[in-house]
């Protein structure tokens, strides 16, 4: 993508701690004198919001492919009217999930094809890719455990078998095996703050490369 500004997204399985670490990224970034766009997907537009509600909390069967579509439906929305208008003024995007989370949660979660939900992905955002994505990697129990303790009611994909979150969590270091210019993969069974030290180097690096 052509931009000034800066992308940066967040992934990880389902309890990977990545809405406490987005919070900790985004009080850093505005020390920086910067302007933060925080956004997510799916969700991050008032387009989104009505797609999020149905991929998340529906609660009848949807079927895999429709919840490909659903996301890059999504996606392509997001982008055009969020991302990369932010981009062009200059922002600093930080961006919890994006086409990563289809390929591991649609692509290798719902067993599609990986390579055409990726291939969807990118057709609707028009090729864009983020500066940095920071992958919160976690073992699947561990996730099931830490969300099991914070005892709210689970969505559709959290709700998911541990076999389905195995799948995941395998999608996704193989993504940032194959693209490791882009990512940055973080134990995230670390402490929260040595968690977030080694995203905010990784941040910096790409902030001093702009």
């Amino acid at each position: 993508m052509s931009a000034r500004g800066l992308w940066i997204t967040i992934e990880g399985g389902d309890g990977s701690g990545k809405t406490t670490q987005s919070a900790l990224l985004m009080e850093w970034l505005q020390t920086l004198g910067r302007t933060i766009v925080h956004t997510r997907e799916p969700g991050g537009s008032e387009v989104g919001e009505l797609i999020r509600n149905i991929v998340l909390h529906h609660r009848g069967h949807i079927a895999p492919r429709a919840e490909a579509l659903l996301y890059a439906a999504d996606r392509a929305h997001h982008v055009a009217t969020v991302v990369r208008p932010a981009l062009e003024r200059g922002d600093i995007v930080l961006q919890d999930r994006y086409l990563d989370s289809s390929v591991a949660y649609q692509g290798a979660g719902r067993v599609l094809d990986a390579g055409e939900v990726r291939d969807l992905s990118l057709w609707a955002a028009e090729g864009a890719l983020p500066d940095v994505t920071v992958l919160l990697d976690i073992d699947p129990v561990i996730a099931r455990q830490r969300l099991d303790a914070a005892d709210k009611p689970f969505d559709r994909l959290e709700a998911e078998k541990l076999e389905f979150h195995t799948r995941v969590r395998d999608a996704y270091l193989a993504l940032a095996a194959a693209e490791p210019e882009r990512f940055i993969v973080v134990d995230a069974q670390q402490s929260v703050d040595k968690i977030a030290d080694q995203i905010r180097t990784r941040v910096q690096r790409a902030i001093n490369a702009e």
